[in-house]
């Protein structure tokens, strides 16, 4: 059966996260009844993580198996097609060799966490970022993200419930930005990883959250990951900032994806300068 390699767009707030689900609506199941729609016996799908309730993508990967040789573009224009009115959209999709996994192929995961402080309610962004009502300050979470970075027990940031076989992570990236926003400052988190822990980089936000509101030094979540206690970590941030941004693969499967169909309109579009 031909591989294929899926790159996934979508709002997380419908969805009671990933992985499919009885009786809960998940964006595994969204996507494999779009399928099976197009192949009534198509077999289930795989991602490269598994997001939880209320979390976002902007580029998350899956792979499906077809017994039909599709074209990629058409793949994903039929999908997107049975996929409405959903808030999931197919980017791309890629024939790929059958030993890619899009979990166990990837090497790294991006995730990006937004966080915006100001007094007055979120309008546009409502549902897609984390509030704040109190001012932060961003070279206290900048100093205190640094005690984060490298290999480490990650215990004090892994939820209770996290099935990892050990809590020993690398950290490659923490890096914080601030953007204005009218009449706030929106904190940008830009996380990097081969893999984490169940709610790790909620758990980075919380308490970084708490550096930056001035409630905690700097210093205090380097004693907070030594601990190696649950208890010692801030309060885990709530889900709707938190969007996995990026999947790498030792060759990536979209590379020479083609970017339209054969559709005399596209080909317009494309060569247009």
């Amino acid at each position: 059966m031909p591989r294929y390699a899926l790159q996934i767009e979508y709002h997380g707030a419908p969805f009671a996260g990933w992985q499919r689900q009885a009786e809960q609506p998940s964006v595994q199941a969204a996507v494999e009844a779009a399928l099976r729609r197009l192949e009534p016996d198509a077999p289930g799908i795989a991602a490269a993580g598994r997001t939880d309730a209320g979390v976002h993508a902007t580029a998350q990967v899956a792979q499906c198996d077809l017994a039909r040789d599709w074209d990629p573009f058409r793949l994903s224009e039929a999908l997107n097609h049975h996929l409405r009115p959903l808030p999931v959209a197919i980017l791309q999709a890629a024939r790929v060799a059958d030993d890619f996994h899009a979990r166990f192929s990837a090497i790294e995961r991006r995730y990006l966490f937004r966080l915006v402080s100001r007094r007055a309610p979120v309008t546009h962004d409502a549902g897609l970022v984390w509030q704040v009502r109190h001012p932060l300050a961003l070279a206290p979470m900048q100093e205190a993200a640094s005690h984060l970075l490298g290999l480490h027990d990650f215990t004090t940031f892994r939820s209770t419930l996290c099935q990892a076989a050990s809590p020993v992570k690398t950290l490659d990236e923490l890096t914080i930005t601030e953007h204005p926003v009218p009449q706030g400052t929106e904190f940008r988190f830009h996380l990097r990883a081969r893999s984490f822990l169940h709610n790790q980089v909620r758990s980075f936000v919380g308490s970084l959250e708490r550096v930056g509101a001035g409630s905690w030094p700097p210093d205090r979540l380097r004693a907070a990951l030594e601990a190696r206690d649950r208890a010692a970590c801030g309060p885990v941030s709530p889900p709707q900032g938190l969007y996995l941004c990026g999947v790498g693969y030792p060759e990536d499967p979209f590379a020479a994806a083609p970017q339209g169909g054969d559709d005399p309109v596209s080909a317009a579009l494309r060569s247009d300068p």
